[in-house]
């Protein structure tokens, strides 16, 4: 038996592209959905570059999260410092970037929150025992 996989075929829809079906007979197939091949082939085409083009959203996507990582390991590294250093009474010092190529020196003393830097001009506070995720 053939999928229907029809144009007009309610088939369920993720990111606005209808879902891919198996074609099991393609005679059955191109007469369930009243064309003949080469506007049957023309269809699919056009169908398959609407996945390509989701798959390259997706992977540039994946790229810009798998690039935040690092940074991610760096800040929970520096909460996890600055829990060691708890009530210790010593200040933690610490260079970060300010801008491209720019550095600054911070002496962080004892201090009971961690503000997150989200972008987009958002920044979020929590305690830093709020903070700090389970170890994975």
């Amino acid at each position: 038996m053939a999928a229907s996989a029809s144009p007009s075929a309610s088939v369920p829809e993720r990111r606005g592209i209808p879902a891919a079906s198996f074609v099991e007979d393609v005679q059955i197939y191109l007469s369930q959905i009243g064309l003949d091949v080469n506007s049957a082939l023309a269809f699919l085409q056009e169908r398959l570059q609407q996945y390509r083009v989701v798959e390259m959203k997706l992977l540039a996507q994946q790229r810009d999260l798998q690039a935040k990582i690092p940074d991610i390991e760096k800040c929970l590294d520096v909460v996890a410092t600055l829990q060691a250093k708890k009530g210790t009474g010593e200040a933690l010092t610490a260079d970060f970037e300010v801008s491209e190529g720019i550095y600054s020196r911070a002496h962080v003393e004892d201090t009971d929150s961690v503000c997150l830097w989200l972008g987009a001009n958002v920044m979020l506070e929590y305690s830093r025992e709020e903070k700090m995720p389970k170890q994975v």
